[in-house]
């Protein structure tokens, strides 16, 4: 991979647009949706025609519209009332420059950026689209982690604190210690040749190595695409070919609770795959992760495999900082798109570091004495913003759990809480109500009075699920922070700020500071007041993805050209009548399953790839943990009996070519699709089948077989 200056990381062909000091906006057009709760009491009293319960006095029921923050909880909040939150949201619109600016500043920067804090144009009809924020000005993420924090006087406070997936494993590691292993491990990369720019591949599970490998290529200027170390072989491939890394890092096994995954496998059938594909890697750099396996047992490459171990404690412990623009880039992060091939998202470094640094503080109310916990993995986005660079940004002292969230037990996590004094938690529904299907005694059997602040993430979370955690794991007194962001965001679009907002169990609330989301009909006209349509954004923010890699063409076609003029989130929204925002999931072919986005494209050409599967269409349907689950119809070839042996092999050809979490849940047969007589598959009808809403099917006249259908209904429970 090139330089960042490079043509690699294009941002697409150079046009003019223009770059505003400031956006041309009244504060009426961006705050008609925020004004109406401005004046809602922020502590008891009479509330009339609102039934409410404040935090820490009463459990919040079925009937409860909204949950207010405490006087003491509001009186030691950063944004402590709507009043302050209108106050800032209002400047951060009317002069987003001077607003991001005085918040960069509190970062380090070697060099100030250019006079114009920002360039953009979202706008497909002129030109090409391009979002530049701080650029000319000159950094580091991983100085600004962690030489910064040291130079202030952290060096001594922990920054990791690592949970094995046995209870008794456990590590610590401060600032200063971190800041040499990382050091260390960006030594060693400098000396097999990684340059800036380059790109390296991570496959790691959620050891302290995986935010450290992180931070030592954003050290030198090396761009990381970290893996979720649960995609299979071809998967991980397929990124391989795509971003041509320099090194591979992984480990040898991991366990998740009973289970060993060896990891070491799957890198090397994927680097034998991406040979083939004419992308070879000579280093694997691989930790030995001796609590799940040892290194006598694992399978070795000579010449290619280097145990970590071995070669990067050798190494000094101090590297200089390769000093980088605000808009070279910092990572590659892929996520499944409706068609083709995964999307290559990039982020680079000024405007990202600025933004997440800023969501954490502000949606969480971090505090320095805070102890936080986020359950996600760092191969998804919310590892990246908010288990590595939001919370040390801010000097934060972050959890790291590598084990299964139920094991040895389902009361594991409110262990880790006591055991570490946990303040922030912060986890996906899907957790919630797995959680929340087991005895509540799990939960009751600990304390969790360290608990101050909850946050919910990856998907919209159920009332019923936000009631289950708000009143039994945070004992009816912790704020939750229902935040909605997407990979492509870099952080919180939309989410409550702890001590200001009245909560609605179910909502993420309110715009974070220089957003403005905007709910659009079908002809991308915006709509005003108490509405539901698709939810878009207007104007850029710092944390805002440039591109998909090498597809300039694709980022412009999959989020710009749907409503111009605008960012099309492909979520869909509904707004109340006082102003607060609902989120309702995915309006295109992609399935959110625990937080995870899976394209149907990619689980329906897995699916036919089987030699006796003729065809195949993925629809999603509702699941009572997951959120959405994964619902496949499937035609086999001519002449192949429906068996339970064919529907077991299917699954696993899923489960090799994707990941184990992109498994169909139910495979439906299905001798023929409902198709319009253009060959066109009605999804509509498939997802009405799938969630068995059989008198709502609609009119089924312009099938080119309408039969289809029944016979359908008829193989359902089959």
């Amino acid at each position: 991979m090139a330089s960042s200056s490079g043509s690699d990381w294009s941002l697409g062909g150079e046009s003019s647009f223009p770059c505003p000091s400031g956006r041309k906006l009244t504060t009426s057009d961006h705050l008609r949706h925020v004004q109406s709760m401005a004046n809602v009491p922020s502590a008891a009293g009479a509330i009339p025609h609102l039934n409410a319960v404040i935090l820490g006095e009463a459990l919040a029921s079925e009937e409860d519209e909204l949950v207010f923050p405490s006087v003491e909880f509001s009186r030691q909040a950063l944004v402590p009332s709507p009043r302050k939150y209108l106050e800032m949201y209002k400047r951060s619109i009317e002069d987003p420059a001077r607003f991001w600016s005085d918040i960069a500043s509190e970062l380090y920067w070697k060099e100030k950026w250019d006079k114009e804090v920002y360039c953009e144009n979202l706008d497909v009809r002129e030109g090409t689209v391009k979002i530049e924020w701080f650029k000319g000005g000159i950094t580091n993420i991983c100085y600004n982690c962690l030489d910064r924090n040291v130079e202030s006087g952290l060096g001594d406070k922990i920054s990791f604190l690592w949970e094995g997936n046995e209870p008794e494993l456990d590590g610590t590691l401060t600032y200063k210690e971190l800041l040499h292993k990382v050091c260390q491990l960006a030594n060693y990369l400098k000396d097999v040749g990684v340059k800036k720019g380059d790109a390296l591949v991570v496959y790691l599970p959620m050891l302290m190595e995986l935010p450290m490998t992180m931070l030592a290529c954003a050290r030198i200027g090396a761009v990381h695409s970290v893996v979720f170390a649960g995609f299979s072989a071809e998967s991980l491939a397929q990124r391989i070919v795509d971003c041509k890394p320099k090194v591979v890092i992984t480990c040898n096994a991991v366990k998740r609770g009973p289970k060993v995954i060896n990891l070491k496998e799957i890198v090397d059938a994927a680097l034998i795959e991406s040979a083939r594909n004419g992308v070879s890697v000579d280093v694997c750099l691989t930790y030995e992760n001796m609590s799940a396996m040892k290194r006598e047992t694992t399978k070795w490459q000579a010449g290619r495999d280097i145990w970590w171990q071995d070669v990067v404690p050798k190494y000094p412990t101090m590297c200089p900082v390769e000093w980088v623009d605000a808009e070279d880039p910092l990572f590659l992060l892929y996520t499944s798109g409706s068609t083709g091939k995964p999307k290559g998202v990039l982020h680079t470094t000024g405007g990202y570091m600025v933004y997440t640094a800023t969501t954490f503080k502000y949606a969480f109310d971090y505090k320095p004495s805070d102890v936080y916990w986020c359950t996600a993995d760092c191969g998804w986005i919310t590892g990246h913003s908010y288990v590595a660079y939001g919370p040390l940004l801010n000097g934060a002292s972050v959890v790291i759990f590598e084990g299964a969230p139920n094991y040895p037990d389902s009361g594991r996590c409110w262990e880790i809480v006591d055991k570490y004094k946990v303040s922030i938690f912060y986890t996906a529904p899907t957790l919630v109500r797995s959680l929340m299907r087991d005895s509540d005694e799990y939960v009751n059997r600990y304390s969790r009075k360290s608990l101050r602040v909850l946050g919910s993430v990856g998907e919209p979370i159920n009332p019923s699920a936000w009631r289950w955690f708000f009143n039994i794991v945070g004992g009816s007194k912790c704020p939750i922070s229902d935040t909605w962001w997407q990979t492509e965001t870099g952080g919180f679009m939309i989410t409550p700020l702890p001590g200001a907002w009245p909560q609605k169990p179910g909502s993420a609330t309110f715009p974070f500071f220089g957003v403005q989301p905007v709910i659009v009909n079908e002809n991308g006209q915006e709509i005003d007041g108490e509405c539901s349509g698709y939810l878009c954004l207007k104007g850029s923010w710092p944390g805002a993805f440039r591109t998909l890699y090498g597809d300039h063409e694709r980022y412009e076609t999959t989020y710009f050209k749907p409503f111009p003029g605008y960012y099309f989130s492909g979520d869909g929204c509904s707004r109340d009548k006082d102003g607060y925002h609902w989120l309702t999931g995915r309006v295109d072919d992609v399935i959110n399953v625990s937080g995870h986005r899976i394209g149907t494209t990619e689980v329906e050409s897995a699916l036919v790839s089987h030699p006796q599967c003729a065809e195949a269409a993925v629809v999603g349907v509702e699941h009572e943990v997951k959120g959405q689950g994964i619902y496949a119809f499937v035609t086999p070839v001519e002449g192949t009996d429906y068996s339970e042996e064919l529907r077991k092999t299917l699954i696993l050809r899923v489960r090799k070519q994707i990941g184990a979490f992109s498994a169909p849940d139910k495979i439906h047969w299905a001798p023929g699709l409902p198709k319009t007589r253009s060959g066109k598959i009605m999804r509509r009808i498939l997802r009405k089948i799938a969630s068995r809403q059989l008198d709502e099917l609609g009119d089924t006249s312009t099938l080119a077989d309408p039969s289809v259908v029944d016979q359908l209904i008829a193989l359902a429970d089959i």
